[in-house]
């Protein structure tokens, strides 16, 4: 048996585990030498019995779990503070720089070469190298390497080429300032860590598992990090927030900059083909088209929404259409996407890193002024070294000029020297003499390099050029220095280079807004329908053959109200026994303080009658409540739910009774006061009731619904929060006006969806004149127009069809005023001030309107009105408008002559 075969059954012995009959055998003893090794290595000492061996393995995994953890940590899942990479793929960019040669590697080579240094096999290091050139910042990728966006795989490594951006070689490589250590065989060299002269780390983001340890950086914006990182350099404050490849929106209130606890929220962004078509043009990070589809079918399945069918057009961007089912409105949809599907989700951010060969939690913030930190170090070292090398330059270059003018070479002591080390006492003797006006002492391997200096160039010696090279080596002298002594603007210099080479190409993807919250109840499909069995008191969405109360969801709560006056809320279930003599049950709405209960009681059996209105906003749920005082024998007598608030009129027929002389009375509800669900009401009479009956429809009494406008979130709200647009009643709509010149007509629905190119949104008044100056894309020239808006939901523009027209103004003021400066070779001109009442009269949103002028415009100013609405100066003072002046390319105005007199 050879050494290496008792080597190798040692160990095979200390990994063995044996049977508990093998324990009882003299042969399972453990060896004083076992017994030393295990010690030495896992520092646990194995008990000298033979039974007692069991416990070795729990000695093994006590330490060597432990090792292991730390080597995952370490080695393969944690990204290091100094570069902001993996060990995986800080081997793959140093590998590609060693075959770097300007044209594209096989990524097959790339991954074989990488294996000299990372000793796991060749698919770890081909997912880490796509992935890195999906990230599209540090390698320069071609043929199929997969799709983020719908989550396909790259192709084969053998059919796929890569190699490193200019960036990565900008940034990444520098081995004068690279430390190195041996790689894990020995055989190469490969660098600690790269010196990174950028955020890396956050720019790209990191997600690895470790063993007991996570961590999970998400990715940063290129030029926000620029200007972050110039910033901290100024000590000014900054504010990092994630930026996504695939876009959508993001919720960073409470981002809790990276470290652990914080979350952010991602949507996709959906908008509107048609009343009837969803179009998802950008999805949440780390979803794709598939999985984003998966979570809709599967919410569609389970009722929370009711979709047709979906179509997923996706190439190089994001196209998903969701076909709604008829009569589904698309805003609510909008919604419940984002609550039953993954069109939102949350991200839990962990920023955990490597320093100094332990994991640190920290914040993107102290993060980004640690790169910036070591930016400036390596800068520095950068420079240190250069101007090093161009001192060294400079004294050669003297030094070669002296040993050549001075024609030392010619000396008869240095031809005739008998051997090297006289020669090069002879150059150091004559030298002697020059050294105050050289940087440094001359060394023996200065002589030595003096010796190797060819004849040829001794010839060609020009001392004009010698003193050129030598003025431009003490001019970069000078600017390394100038540099040194300024690192801070040097290194914001290099941090603006960066953005102004590079910055173009990563314009911000995702874009930063506050969400507003979504209540599944409110924006679930009513996929179930409510039964009724009055006579044996249950109630349920599974009564299929009894009366049918409303639509409902699987998650909506129910009210019920019973002849007693008692009324409590459950949960909707499929059967539920909830007791006889129901006399109203629906949908509860929580919070809803408009839907308004109008109730007529009696007090115990023979107690007077009571009237009330009240509101029911939020009750404990499985829990009885009384509309009346709680009398023994109370019983409702009327009850009505008003949506809205209505209050109706009824007859109330009264018992006949000796003397009493009034028989029946009316009562309109609009005379009581809504109170509190627990108030007692108003006594409406104290005789015996016989009849109350219906007799007329009331309107509401709450009055008009204040709504506002939420620019952040672009919802509306009845809270108080954004911009006010008015008193609502039930037909009043609002009118929303784009950018582009395209305007439409919506309700008030809390479910509203607006773009976020809004010029103007506010209250619809079908009276109100407006005036626009515009930019005609089909005539090329500016045009004025008056005009009033039509309602309706679908978009209509009054800019025209042409999508090149554009708009310079847009105002509702009856009298507005507009002064036009021209600028271009027009700017000599004098301003054009214009009456518009008096320039134009009002005419359909769809006319052309009037020209203005064949100059060139440079800007448009609204003016103060000269008069107002309802004013004395409003009544006649001005000519009154003809339709002769209406003509497309009349002059009306002696104001416009100027316009005209000088036309070329």
């Amino acid at each position: 048996m050879t050494p290496e075969d008792t080597e190798d059954t040692k160990e095979q012995e200390q990994y063995e585990i044996f049977s508990p009959e093998d324990m009882q055998t003299p042969e399972l003893e453990t060896t004083k030498e076992t017994e030393l090794e295990t010690a030495s290595r896992s520092g646990y000492k194995v008990p000298s019995s033979g039974i007692d061996a069991i416990h070795h393995l729990p000695g093994m995994y006590q330490s060597w779990f432990l090792d292991y953890a730390s080597y995952v940590i370490l080695e393969r899942a944690v990204p290091h503070i100094n570069d902001g990479l993996k060990p995986v793929q800080r081997r793959i960019l140093h590998s590609m720089k060693q075959l770097d040669d300007g044209r594209y590697n096989k990524v097959a080579n790339i991954i074989g070469y990488t294996m000299q240094f990372h000793p796991h096999g060749d698919a770890s290091i081909g997912d880490a190298l796509v992935q890195l050139g999906q990230k599209d910042l540090l390698i320069d990728c071609q043929g199929n390497w997969g799709n983020i966006l719908t989550g396909d795989g790259a192709a084969a490594p053998r059919y796929i080429e890569a190699r490193l951006s200019k960036f990565a070689l900008e940034t990444l490589f520098n081995p004068k300032t690279t430390a190195w250590k041996l790689s894990y065989d020995g055989r190469n060299r490969e660098p600690v860590c790269l010196p990174v002269k950028f955020p890396l780390l956050l720019a790209q983001g990191v997600e690895g598992i470790a063993v007991g340890l996570s961590s999970k950086i998400l990715p940063h914006n290129f030029n926000e990090l620029t200007d972050a990182s110039v910033a901290c350099l100024k000590g000014e404050p900054f504010t990092l927030y994630p930026d996504f490849q695939t876009g959508g929106f993001v919720d960073v209130s409470r981002y809790n900059d990276g470290e652990r606890g914080g979350s952010v929220k991602v949507r996709a962004r959906i908008s509107k083909a048609d009343n009837r078509t969803l179009v998802i043009h950008e999805i949440p990070f780390g979803r794709t088209t598939s999985s984003l589809i998966d979570s809709i079918l599967k919410a569609n399945d389970k009722g929370k929404i009711k979709i047709r069918k979906i179509d997923d057009n996706t190439a190089g961007e994001v196209e998903i259409l969701v076909h709604l089912a008829p009569g589904i409105s698309p805003d609510k949809t909008i919604d419940a996407l984002y609550a039953f599907s993954d069109c939102e989700i949350s991200i839990s951010p962990n920023c955990c890193i490597i320093e100094d060969n332990k994991p640190y939690f920290l914040g993107v913030s102290d993060i980004l002024r640690r790169s910036t930190d070591r930016t400036l170090s390596l800068l520095r070292t950068e420079l240190e070294i250069s101007l090093s090398e161009q001192e060294e330059a400079l004294f050669f270059a003297s030094l070669e000029r002296i040993f050549i003018e001075e024609r030392i070479y010619k000396d008869s002591e240095f031809e005739t020297a008998r051997n090297m080390d006289r020669a090069v006492a002879h150059v150091a003797s004559r030298l002697k003499p020059f050294e105050p006006k050289l940087t440094r002492e001359i060394t023996h391997d200065d002589i030595l390099r003096l010796m190797e200096i060819k004849m040829a160039r001794i010839l060609r010696f020009n001392a004009a050029r010698n003193e050129e090279l030598i003025a431009r080596i003490k001019k970069d002298i000078a600017e390394t220095k100038r540099h040194l002594a300024h690192i801070v603007e040097y290194t914001v210099d290099w941090y603006r280079m960066l953005k102004e080479k590079y910055g173009a190409a990563y314009p911000r993807r995702t874009e930063i807004r506050s969400f507003d919250t979504i209540e599944a109840s409110k924006v679930i499909e009513a996929n179930e329908k409510l039964y009724i069995n009055r006579e044996e008191g249950f109630i349920g969405t599974g009564l299929k053959k009894d009366e049918l109360v409303c639509n409902c969801s699987n998650i909506d709560d129910v009210i019920l109200f019973y002849r007693d006056g008692s009324y409590k809320v459950i949960r909707v279930s499929e059967k539920v026994f909830v007791g006889k003599n129901v006399i109203y049950v629906n949908v509860f709405k929580r919070n809803d303080s408009r839907t308004i209960y109008n109730v007529i009681y009696r007090d115990g059996k023979t107690g007077f009658n009571f009237i009330k209105r009240f509101a029911v906003t939020g009750i404990t749920r499985d829990r009885e409540y009384a509309v009346t005082r709680g009398a023994p024998g109370s019983r409702i007598l009327y009850f009505s739910a008003n949506p809205n608030g209505e209050a109706e009129t009824v007859k109330v027929i009264l018992k006949p009774k000796l003397r009493q002389k009034m028989l029946f009375f009316e009562k309109d509800f609009s005379e009581i006061l809504i109170k509190g669900r627990s108030s007692i009401g108003n006594i409406l009479t104290k005789a015996e009731i016989h009849k109350i009956a219906f007799k007329q429809k009331g309107t509401s009494t709450l009055g008009g619904l204040m709504v506002w406008f939420d620019h952040d979130v672009r919802r509306l709200n009845y809270d108080g929060r954004g911009e006010e647009l008015g008193e609502f009643q039930n037909d009043d709509l609002i009118l929303v006006i784009l950018r582009n010149g395209e305007f439409y007509t919506t309700g008030f629905d809390l479910s509203n969806h607006y773009e976020d190119n809004i010029l103007v949104i506010e209250k619809f008044d079908a009276r109100k004149t407006w005036t626009a100056l515009l930019f005609d894309a089909e005539q090329n020239y500016p045009y004025l127009k008056r005009f009033s808006l039509e309602a309706g939901n679908r978009k209509q523009s009054f800019l025209g069809e042409n999508p090149r027209s554009s708009l310079y103004l847009l105002t509702d003021e009856a009298y507005p005023r507009i002064e036009i400066v021209f600028g271009g070779n027009d700017n000599f001109r004098e301003p054009l001030v214009i009456d518009a009442e008096q320039f134009i009269g009002v005419k359909s949103f769809r006319a052309r309107g009037k020209r203005l002028t064949t100059f060139e415009i440079a800007t448009v100013n609204e003016l103060e009105p000269m008069r107002l609405p309802g004013t004395a100066s409003d009544e006649g003072v001005l000519p009154p408008h003809t339709e002769e002046a209406d003509d497309e390319n009349a002059v009306a105005l002696p104001t416009q002559m100027n316009l005209f007199d000088d036309r070329s």
